[in-house]
């Protein structure tokens, strides 16, 4: 019988402490060398007056015209007198002057999207990221709540979650100590104006086990606990964006009963897609499992979006024909191709919503942005249909 290996007994191999110890400097250094990448040094992205004046739905000469009389602070210019880009917070002032902003109704719902699949490494968190920022630019309220331990959404806002953070700064308090009552102490302002986040970090992960554990006591009202946060700040947000773990956990099933809506990444492989499969049966008997004992999410829309798509494999082109069929109008048309400028970014800890120019090149750029715009602009109008107080005006864009 062989014996066991004592790591501590053997010269070949490394402790796990040394090795945890070592990354964690190595992480470390990465943050501080790269000072653009981290969260108390980002820069909100900026937007020249002909986009400002598209997002901010007025022309280019309304805004300057409100900058000549006063009701608008003159842009900064460049030595050359040139203009420099407005920002986020800029557009959102110009917003509130022009009465454009596109906030939701008192008394309408905030939407509460969960992007969620129980497999890892379909593209959950760089969608959830991107159309939460996507939103912001747009002009909504927007928080994000990363509920992944693996805390891949806060480390694409410059965090390095287990050196930057603590278990205090994430929702692992509120879900664990039932006299807390609001999330609010989690939140903090991001580099995008009208964003905020509650970050995530391997800390999180104890909860799974501590919330399971009581839930088997009988405790299972702690599946409504994360509901119970989100209602707590609420009234603040047109949207709150949830990025769960890829599992289904104590902290997935709170996510699917705090949502009202449900996007799905699905990249158009066959692992993937059969991954899918069995995630949409799981959900559909999860949903029965929690409507028995009266905790039923209530949905407003179900959403599927193709991501990671390489449309030049035959196999892909076929599955994703596929999808759109069983799918149908719940298909978001748009895929969200897989892109080298996605990739590039990631490795900087950013989005391609916040670089300055191209990493790659501007066609690849360009091409990028079309497809994540388009994927988010869908997801946005599905919000926009939950909200009464915005349908005359998608009736007059002729878009419900």
């Amino acid at each position: 019988m062989a014996a066991s290996l004592d790591i501590d007994d053997t010269h070949d191999l490394l402790s796990v402490a040394t090795l945890a110890q070592r990354t964690s400097s190595v992480l470390e250094r990465l943050r501080d060398s790269a000072r653009s990448a981290r969260a108390d040094d980002r820069r909100e992205p900026t937007f020249p007056i002909g986009k400002a004046a598209d997002l901010v739905g007025r022309t280019p000469a309304a805004i300057r015209d409100a900058e000549k009389d006063g009701r608008l602070p003159p842009p900064p210019r460049t030595e050359n007198n040139r203009r420099v880009g407005y920002t986020l917070a800029q557009l959102n002032d110009m917003r509130g002057l022009f009465g454009t902003r596109p906030w939701r109704a008192a008394d309408d719902p905030c939407c509460v999207v969960a992007v969620q699949n129980f497999k890892g490494g379909v593209g959950k968190s760089t969608l959830s990221v991107h159309l939460a920022q996507y939103l912001a630019i747009q002009g909504y309220r927007v928080a994000l709540i990363d509920c992944d331990s693996q805390a891949s959404a806060t480390t694409l806002f410059g965090y390095v979650p287990d050196l930057d953070l603590t278990e205090d700064d994430t929702l692992y308090p509120f879900l664990r100590q039932e006299e807390m009552t609001s999330l609010d102490y989690a939140l903090r302002k991001t580099h995008f104006d009208g964003l905020e986040l509650i970050p995530a970090n391997l800390r999180l992960f104890q909860s799974e086990y501590e919330i399971a554990a009581r839930m088997a006591r009988g405790q299972g009202g702690l599946i409504d606990r994360l509901s119970q946060g989100i209602a707590s700040i609420a009234d603040r947000f047109d949207v709150i964006v949830l990025d769960p773990p890829p599992a289904l956990g104590a902290i997935s099933l709170s996510v699917l009963r705090a949502a009202n809506a449900l996007v799905v990444p699905v990249p158009p492989t066959v692992m993937d897609f059969s991954s899918t499969a069995a995630f949409l049966a799981m959900l559909d008997e999860t949903i029965e499992t929690l409507a028995e004992r009266g905790f039923a999410p209530t949905l407003k829309f179900l959403r599927f979006v193709a991501s990671k798509v390489d449309e030049n494999k035959s196999m892909q082109k076929e599955l994703l024909t596929l999808m759109r069929t069983l799918f149908g109008h719940a298909m978001v048309r748009t895929p969200l191709k897989d892109s080298a400028e996605i990739d590039n970014a990631t490795a900087r800890l950013m989005t391609v919503y916040e670089l300055d120019g191209p990493v790659t090149s501007s066609a690849v750029r360009n091409r990028c942005l079309t497809y994540l715009d388009g994927v988010n602009a869908e997801l946005e109008l599905d919000i926009r249909a939950m909200w009464p107080s915005h349908l005359s005006r998608l009736r007059k864009e002729g878009l419900a």
